[in-house]
């Protein structure tokens, strides 16, 4: 995988508490990573402190995925 990824990855073991083996780009925050909505939101603030980007709210809350957030994330770099 790439560079964000690799990125993602730490952070969500991080913030989750969960083995970066887990974390796989079809993994669902919910149901695979065990995260609950303030898990979520604190993943979230950690994500656009460390790579720089604002991610609103409400796209926050269609994050079903790892590979839903990297996709957005991605799209929001130059």
């Amino acid at each position: 995988m790439d560079e964000l990824f690799e990125k993602m990855k730490k952070l969500i073991a991080e913030k989750l508490d969960v083995d970066e083996g887990k974390i796989t780009m079809e993994a669902s925050f919910r149901q695979d990573l065990g995260a609950d909505s303030l898990d979520t939101y604190e993943l979230v603030y950690a994500i656009e402190e460390n790579l720089g980007i604002n991610i609103p709210d409400e796209k926050a809350n269609e994050f079903e995925t790892v590979k839903d957030a990297y996709e957005f994330i991605k799209s929001q770099q130059k």
